[in-house]
């Protein structure tokens, strides 16, 4: 790796309730980053519909590259990762026909029973690997196509969501690997999307743009961006455009024999694989096989994560109990010994109008007495993920084609040190956490990796280890 040089590379790491730009700096031998600007990011509901603002999104982007040009603060490169499996309609003209429709949006409920009727689910899972959800990419065409939607109708481009923000800043159209693999149109063994489900949603192999590997360059900043800023003709590169595989890039594992828990506002569990695992048993489990980098595959399964917090401090927050992260963990330890139990991935909890009374009828269906305050609410939630994270874990096990000796989590939740500790007690291994900016820094890697700067995921991976701290939590006896 040539370090004589400084280089910044700039990534822009777009969630679905904030996004942040991260600055990442390779100079005498060190990797250091720093978050340059950060933006909420939130869904927009019209007439019963919700959509994403990506204009906002956009004006937020360009702020960020303003501010850093008048600090005359020099970028090597700029990466985009976002969410996965929404997307926009480009019309003929080039512009975006209508706001992105987001995926919590309830008009893909029921969707996928109706797609079966034209697609067989054993034979969509065959062809793509991918677990079915309701707003997976295809089904939100599907409803889209269904309900007659305009953008849809004359749409001449489609683009996933990071390459629509890589299309405002260069007018470079791609479709980037890692993204399109969680749409449900990619077929595994080909590595295309495949003709046959295009057709089921009423698409062709046009509508999309030549696929893109990370690390290929989308385009430089446009003239009039490029000059506004001040910062010049910056190349924009194709990241793993997809936050989860981004995440995973910057998990710091020694070798193979690891699971991996990206964990947030959804916590995504899974392994490493050198080729999906599509069999009967995936298929039965409903897990879900999405593409990584240098040609690997994603072999996980969603689970609804801090969204059971999220949305219950949201609801605590308007009765003016305003409590900090660390504060809700302190109440959740103190009533460890409540013994309810939900399953988080129950679909009654994917958006309901209050999700701290939806929990409490849950658990008064399984007859368990309802909690008594916030800190019982709170252990439930996260007694009951670590739960889960052990029976998915379990569920890897049978899969590998190795044996997992350590889970990694990642991303935001691995700084919650109560949960990690019962995850490990769930699961009966070791936990390793953090970094809890993973997403950024695979982001940042992949740039780094293009300009030269590293060889390989492992060397990524080993740079991240020296840079950045990890805390071990080991089961309790």
């Amino acid at each position: 790796m040539e370090l004589s040089k400084k280089h910044r590379f700039l990534a822009f790491d777009c969630g679905a309730t904030s996004g942040r730009a991260i600055l990442g700096t390779f100079a005498e031998g060190n990797f250091t980053m720093e978050e340059v600007y950060r933006f909420p990011n939130q869904t927009l509901e019209i007439g019963g519909k919700y959509y994403w603002n990506v204009y906002s999104i956009y004006e937020h982007f360009l702020k960020c590259l303003t501010e850093l040009g008048q600090k005359h603060i020099p970028v090597d490169s700029i990466g985009i990762d976002t969410w996965g499996v929404d997307f926009g309609c480009i019309g003929h003209d080039g512009t975006l026909l209508g706001l992105p429709r987001a995926y919590r949006d309830p008009y893909t409920e029921g969707v996928p029973e109706q797609f079966f009727k034209k697609v067989s689910r054993e034979e969509l899972y065959a062809l793509t690997g991918i677990q079915t959800m309701n707003f997976n990419s295809i089904f939100q065409m599907f409803a889209q196509a269904e309900e007659g939607s305009l953008a849809y109708q004359h749409a001449k481009r489609i683009l996933f969501m990071p390459d629509l923000l890589s299309y405002f800043l260069t007018r470079g159209k791609v479709c980037e690997y890692t993204i399109a693999s969680t749409s449900g149109l990619m077929n595994q063994k080909t590595q295309q999307l495949e003709t046959s489900l295009l057709q089921a949603v009423g698409l062709n192999q046009d509508q999309f743009p030549d696929r893109v590997q990370p690390g290929e360059t989308v385009g430089k900043l446009r003239h009039n961006i490029a000059k506004e800023t001040g910062l010049g003709e910056v190349p924009v590169v194709a990241v793993a455009g997809h936050d989860t595989a981004s995440a995973i890039v910057a998990v710091p594992a020694e070798d193979e024999h690891f699971a991996y828990l990206s964990s947030g506002t959804w916590s995504l569990m899974g392994i490493e694989v050198n080729a999906p695992i599509i069999n009967e048993q995936s298929a039965r489990l409903n897990f879900t096989n999405e593409g990584g980098i240098e040609g690997t595959t994603r072999c996980l399964k969603n689970i609804t994560g801090m969204w059971l917090v999220e949305q219950c401090r949201k609801k605590w927050q308007a009765q003016g109990k305003d409590y900090t992260y660390a504060q809700m963990t302190e109440m959740a330890e103190s009533a460890k010994a409540y013994v309810g139990r939900i399953n988080p991935d129950d679909p009654r909890f994917a958006n309901p109008a209050d999700m701290e009374t939806e929990i409490r009828n849950a658990l008064l269906d399984k007859d368990f007495a309802a909690p008594k305050n916030e800190a019982e609410m709170l252990s439930c939630i996260y007694h009951s993920l670590a739960e889960r994270y052990k029976e998915v874990l379990d569920m890897l096990q049978e899969m590998a084609p190795f044996k997992i000796e350590k889970l990694h989590i990642i991303g935001g939740g691995s700084a919650n040190a109560l949960l990690n500790q019962w995850t490990a007690d769930a699961i009966g291994m070791p936990v390793v956490a953090g970094p809890t900016e993973a997403t950024a820094l695979g982001n940042l890697m992949v740039q780094a990796k293009a300009a030269g700067l590293v060889a390989d995921r492992w060397e990524m991976r080993n740079i991240i280890a020296q840079n950045f701290e990890t805390k071990k939590f080991n089961p309790a006896p």
